[in-house]
């Protein structure tokens, strides 16, 4: 049988988001699964995992806000900005107070220009940077345009400090560890991070790969999945009636009906028993709802 639907893993320490995918395509048998959201090896915490037809809508998921906590430790920096690299220099962080944390970290949200760190995954010419950096080639990274909506100073015993971060996609967490660090003059690594929330999806709410083993098991992983248009909340909803709905189906533009265009370029439609149908977008040519993703059901 199909699955069409999302999982909330917990994912542990020391294994890639990816191979996080392929245990969970092993488990359950479904050739269409993927991740929305990478979160590096180290780090822990929420992970969207999508199967079957939920696949098709992770370019939707990764335009939600994150929330981590971050352990950073100053005094130490390293060459990929955590704890998996090489040191590069230790130097005295006694200087470090409360006082000038609350001062630097001010700089940091808002929207803000972030260089990420060469050890990363983004591409330079078809290859990713981390395999540059590793080979000793040189790397140089342009600035991205990152939003800090919030950070929460939760504990402060130097030289750490626990931070609570809510922010937009892409920002990477170990940059704003080293940033940070480089501000206040003694340097600092992020030592360990946590996802705590990924849009909707929260850690509370989360599954370690032991439980969605288990659930597979016993044949009730079913309940553990979230419905396919459940990311899509914010989308407004158009209610399709039987002649509308096979249309949609079939591909053909409609006109709008309880979905105003006014309201944004994507909607979500359903047919009249409540089946979640298609993802909507408006031509703004014609005003017509067209059926940019059609879905089985």
């Amino acid at each position: 049988m199909d699955l069409n639907g999302i999982l909330n893993v917990n994912k542990p320490g020391d294994c890639t988001s990816f191979s996080i995918v392929a245990r969970i395509r092993r488990m359950t048998g479904e050739k269409r699964v993927g991740h929305a959201g990478t979160l590096d090896p180290a780090a822990t915490g929420v992970l969207p995992i999508c199967l079957g037809q939920a696949t098709r809508i992770t370019e939707y998921l990764h335009a939600f806000s994150k929330e981590y906590v971050a352990n950073i430790e100053f005094g130490v920096s390293t060459d990929t900005f955590d704890g998996q690299g090489r040191v590069m220099s230790c130097k005295d962080a006694s200087g470090v107070t409360l006082s000038s944390l609350q001062h630097e970290l001010e700089a940091f949200e808002g929207i803000i220009d972030q260089v990420p760190p060469v050890y990363s995954a983004i591409k330079i010419n078809g290859r990713q940077s981390y395999s540059l950096a590793r080979e000793g080639i040189k790397i140089s990274l342009q600035p991205r345009q990152i939003r800090i909506d919030r950070l929460e100073m939760l504990a402060f015993e130097p030289p750490y400090l626990k931070l609570r971060i809510l922010c937009s996609k892409g920002t990477y967490i170990r940059s704003l560890a080293n940033d940070l660090g480089e501000k206040l003059g003694c340097g600092a690594y992020l030592k360990e991070l946590v996802r705590t929330a990924y849009g909707q999806f929260t850690l509370g709410d989360s599954h370690s790969p032991e439980e969605i083993q288990s659930a597979v098991e016993s044949c009730k992983l079913e309940t553990l999945l979230y419905p396919v248009d459940y990311p899509l909340f914010d989308l407004p909803k158009l209610v399709l009636d039987e002649k509308m709905a096979r249309e949609v189906r079939q591909g053909a533009d409609i006109a709008p009906d309880s979905a105003d265009p006014a309201n944004g370029p994507l909607c979500r439609a359903y047919g009249p028993g409540g089946t979640f149908i298609a993802i909507m977008k408006v031509r703004p040519e014609t005003g017509m709802w067209h059926p940019e993703k059609v879905f089985g059901g």
